[in-house]
Parts: C-alpha cells; structure tokens; sequence
C-alpha cells in the first residue's frame, strides 16, 4: 500500500503494534508541513530542525504512552505540540537575552559575575518572604493575576484566557495589585 494510501490510524497503530516502519512513513507523510510551519514561526533554519525533531520525540513519547486520543487529527495535534515548543522557545530566549558581537560572540559569557556575600543572600531572602507574605494577602483576583504573570510567566492574553476576564480587566487586577503591594511594603518598613 502506498504511504499517500495509509491513514494516519493505521500508520498509528501499526507502529504501537511494533512496526517501527510505520512511524517513519508517518513522519514523513507530514515532515514538510511540520517543518514549513516550525520554519515559518521561527525563521531559523538550524533551530527549526532542532524543534521538529523534538515535536517527534513529543509525538514518539504520547504514542507510546497511549496519550493520543484524537482519532483523524494527527497533523492539527502535532502542529500543535510543534507551536507550543516555539512559544518555550521564545519564553526561554525573553528570559535569557543574548547580546552578541559581530561574529556571534555572546558578550555576556565573557563577564564575571561576583557572588552575593552572606549577608545580600539573607535580605534577598527575607525580601522575597516578605513579599510572598504579601502577595498571599492580596484580594484573591489580584493575587491570581499576580502569580499568573510573575510565577507562570503567563501573558496577559494568556491570563484572560484562563481566568475568563477581558485583558483590561486582567491589566487592572495587576496595577491595582501593584498599589496594593507598595502599600504593604511601606507599612512594613514604617512599622520597622
């Protein structure tokens, strides 16, 4: 039978029935649009090869535990563990910025950090206590966006979307929150 002719359930099942065959006329039944689609997003080629192949290993690995359920919707799932490894990506690259020379160089490799002495460890510390303390005290809607944003590392967009609000909402929730906390902050400081 030809690959064109094969479903993806059969080529699906045939593989979890042990016919490793199956799996690489699967993959490469939809290897072009994966690839287009992680290439279009990313504009890299090398980095795009890199996620494609970790798209499969995701794929390879829900296969295998019996996680695929969506019986005809192959490519729409695995374009879509492909895009949420584009959004890591870019929330890994927002995280850890590059600065680099001309030749490619990062900058910020060359620089050496000096350790925090005994005593910043312990105000940095006390400070992210403190603040923990406050944030748990802050109006339930106010301390979900908080946490949403600064420990989920979650967007906005992405914080509406889960919580059921507008973005204006959310961005308001967050600014209120902010008040809220310098609030605390300088009380706690007076009370010192």
């Amino acid at each position: 039978m030809s690959l064109s002719a094969q479903t993806d359930q059969m080529l699906i099942r045939a593989y979890l029935g042990g016919e490793e065959i199956a799996l690489q006329n699967l993959i490469k039944k939809h290897q072009r649009q994966v690839f287009t689609f992680i290439s279009l997003k990313l504009k890299d080629k090398y980095l795009a090869e890199d996620i494609f192949q970790e798209t499969f290993i995701k794929v390879v690995d829900s296969l295998r535990a019996g996680s695929y359920k969506e019986e005809g919707k192959f490519l729409p799932w695995t374009l879509r563990i492909a895009h949420n490894l584009c959004i890591d990506y870019f929330r890994k690259l927002k995280r850890n910025p590059k600065i680099v020379d001309n030749e490619g160089n990062d900058l910020l490799a060359n620089i050496q950090i000096f350790e925090e002495t005994y005593e910043d460890k312990i105000v940095k510390q006390q400070t992210y206590s403190s603040l923990k303390s406050f944030v748990i005290q802050l109006p339930k809607e106010q301390r979900e966006v908080v946490v949403l944003r600064h420990y989920a590392e979650l967007s906005f967009k992405e914080i509406s979307e889960m919580t059921g609000v507008s973005i204006n909402t959310a961005l308001g929730r967050m600014r209120y929150a902010l008040i809220n906390l310098r609030k605390m902050m300088k009380e706690s400081l007076i009370a010192i």
